[in-house]
């Protein structure tokens, strides 16, 4: 399964790769990406979570080329890959050298927490906090 969700405010797009992938479900997903991207603006950060990921029919390689190069068009500022397992890293960097012509900056992680730390997102919501000021009380006559 591949799924696909944006954040407008942090301009942040996070793709979900889920136990079996498909180059059909990428092609679906591929379409999504673009109506999700019309929110995004040029520097927008992408995380991509292989996680889950148990497994990947070679024939994505190209739909993941394609995904890549809209990206990049799109102004992909940075990108971040979740991969748990060394072993079932799919060659990403491999591809991204020839479908990132503007070369955005990319880490990868073992952990969505450590991915957020390097898109700088806190891991729950943001909380204003202010200091109480004491009320001022009248004595009643």
């Amino acid at each position: 399964m591949f799924l696909a969700t944006s954040n407008k405010v942090k301009q942040l797009l996070h793709l979900n790769y889920i136990q079996r992938v498909t180059p059909e479900e990428l092609r679906r997903g591929g379409e999504d990406l673009k109506v999700l991207m019309a929110d995004l603006k040029p520097g927008f950060r992408l995380v991509a979570d292989f996680g889950r990921l148990e497994s990947m029919d070679i024939a994505c390689a190209p739909e993941i080329g394609r995904m890549m190069e809209l990206f990049d068009r799109g102004g992909v500022g940075l990108l971040v890959r979740v991969i748990p397992d060394p072993s079932k890293d799919i060659g990403m960097d491999i591809l991204s050298i020839f479908h990132y012509r503007h070369h955005p900056p990319m880490a990868t992680c073992k952990s969505l927490a450590e991915a957020f730390k390097k898109l700088s997102l806190r891991s729950g919501p943001e909380v204003e906090t202010k200091r109480a000021t004491p009320r001022q009380t009248t004595p009643r006559e």
